[in-house]
């Protein structure tokens, strides 16, 4: 059976990067993640992230840059792969569509996150990223 692949954003702005605060399920609820979202069949994952970045934070294509792969693949219960990469935030504000808050945080700040514990995964990359 092929896996799933969900594709999550670095945004990085200056030195601090992008979380997003779940609002569901209720066992992720409150806790924080790197926003993103399904791959579509026949999608690329840049175009996936660019398109879930637009829905998730309101943020239009020419908005972002996504660029390279960041840290390795993360897999969840078999069935799905979740990957990230480094988003250059060019112009705009995102907004919380689908989240409950947003926040930008330092290389310092992200071990005390509540993170999701998937997102766990990237800290050492996130890390060097910023």
């Amino acid at each position: 059976m092929p896996t799933q692949i969900v594709v999550a954003g670095a945004v990085i702005r200056g030195s601090t990067l992008l979380v997003a605060q779940r609002t569901r399920p209720p066992e992720l609820a409150g806790r924080w993640e790197l926003p993103g979202g399904k791959v579509a069949p026949g999608e690329s994952e840049p175009d996936a992230l660019a398109r879930e970045l637009a829905e998730e934070l309101g943020l239009r294509a020419d908005d972002v840059v996504v660029g390279d792969r960041l840290g390795a693949d993360i897999a969840l219960d078999g069935a799905v792969t979740l990957r990230a990469y480094r988003v250059r935030l060019i112009r705009g504000e995102p907004h919380p569509h689908d989240h409950r808050a947003l926040r930008w945080v330092s290389a310092q700040e992200l071990p005390g996150v509540d993170w999701v514990p998937a997102d766990r995964g990237w800290l050492n990359d996130l890390a060097a990223a910023l």
